[in-house]
């Protein structure tokens, strides 16, 4: 049960962090540069919806980083973090598929993208072994 949960907040991790990714490109297209911030609040040319996002995004962030300490607790290190590389699929992905990204798909990107999924499956094919000094707690 510990390595189908270390798994599942892996996974919520990879969700949460390209969820907030994809929040954060789309805010930053509605919004100044941070550093013109405070004197586009004063003249009203803030997106509250914009920044809205940002603030869900810096959140969602902050959760993937709960979810990806609880996967370290129950997976070995090596397995973790070749999950982590599964949101740079997903955001790519989505970023490509959602008209509202503007992104289009490439050649190179997407084979890119199906290297990366294929190392993740290799990486993470074979079951750790129970008694090696590496997995125990």
């Amino acid at each position: 049960m510990s390595r189908v949960r270390g798994f599942a907040l892996a996974l919520g991790s990879v969700g949460l962090v390209s969820a907030a990714q994809l929040g954060m490109r789309w805010s930053m297209t509605r919004l100044p540069l941070p550093n013109a911030w405070l004197s586009a609040f004063n003249n009203g040319g803030i997106d509250p919806g914009a920044l809205g996002v940002v603030l869900l995004a810096i959140f969602a962030y902050a959760l993937s980083m709960l979810c990806w300490l609880g996967a370290l607790k129950h997976l070995p290190l090596g397995r973790a973090y070749s999950l982590l590389s599964v949101s740079y699929a997903l955001v790519y992905l989505l970023a490509a598929s959602l008209p509202v990204f503007n992104e289009e798909f490439s050649v190179s990107k997407t084979l890119g993208v199906a290297l990366v999924i294929f190392g993740v499956l290799v990486i993470n094919s074979r079951r750790a072994s129970a008694t090696s000094p590496r997995n125990a707690p």
